[in-house]
């Protein structure tokens, strides 16, 4: 059963790992997927290709979702070339960790940046178009980091918590126009990134999850799937912690 057919979603930054694996999944159920990525020209390319052999309309847009002219120009070609946007996924996002005594002003403004404000300025571009729509789903990733806070990741933690709040806020205000707003933080999900890990820290992180595993990029998908589907058509404003139990 394709629980997307016809939905046309805009996940931001999914060139690769999560976001790859959502628009994937979101082509499986019938969505037309459009998508940003900021440089993996190459990689992008090759995800259009292979989400347009499922048999849906796909495009990735070069595009900084952290720049506001950049993203309100960016759902104006959205809404030129697909007339729509059922969806969005804010899923672009950067870590710049250390203590707090060393990060510099630089790296704290930039993961506030590309993590939250990117996310303020992709909900604005789109909310017009879903309030005459009368209808929409907007996804916001967090991450446990944000709910619990970790050593090392303040600038990253004040970000995704930040998400959080916003979403609420969001959901709070459009829930009237039939527009939902919700979170997904994930744990210890397992993609490109984490496979640069050595196995030993990898299975220290497996040992401390209640189902002993790290999340996939599909696990990510299918929650997303959910709340982008009408399967969630009376929730909103809520936060999933996908997470394995880790929180729990």
């Amino acid at each position: 059963m394709k629980l997307l057919q016809n939905k046309t979603v805009l996940i931001t930054g999914a060139s690769r790992g999560i976001g790859k694996g959502i628009a994937t999944v979101f082509a499986e159920h019938g969505a037309n997927v459009v998508f940003t990525y900021s440089s993996s020209v190459d990689a992008a390319n090759a995800l259009e290709t292979e989400l347009q052999a499922i048999g849906v309309q796909a495009k990735g847009y070069q595009s900084n979702a952290a720049d506001f002219e950049q993203a309100q120009e960016l759902v104006e070609n959205v809404l030129a070339d697909f007339n729509t946007i059922d969806v969005l996924i804010n899923n672009a996002g950067i870590t710049k960790d250390n203590l707090l005594m060393r990060i510099s002003e630089e790296d704290f403004d930039k993961v506030i940046e590309v993590n939250l404000k990117s996310v303020f300025n992709l909900t604005k571009a789109v909310q017009r178009t879903m309030l005459k729509q009368r209808h929409g789903s907007i996804i916001n990733m967090s991450s446990v980091v944000g709910v619990k806070g970790n050593a090392g990741q303040s600038n990253y933690a004040a970000s995704k918590a930040g998400i959080i709040g916003f979403s609420k806020s969001v959901a709070l205000e459009l829930g009237s126009r039939n527009i939902r707003c919700n979170v997904i933080a994930p744990g210890f999900i397992e993609t490109e990134m984490t496979a640069k890990l050595s196995e030993e820290v990898v299975a220290g992180w497996r040992a401390g999850i209640p189902l002993k595993r790290g999340g996939t990029p599909n696990d990510v998908a299918n929650a997303c799937v959910f709340l982008a589907s009408d399967l969630s058509s009376y929730i909103t404003g809520q936060v999933i912690n996908l997470d394995g139990g880790m929180l729990t």
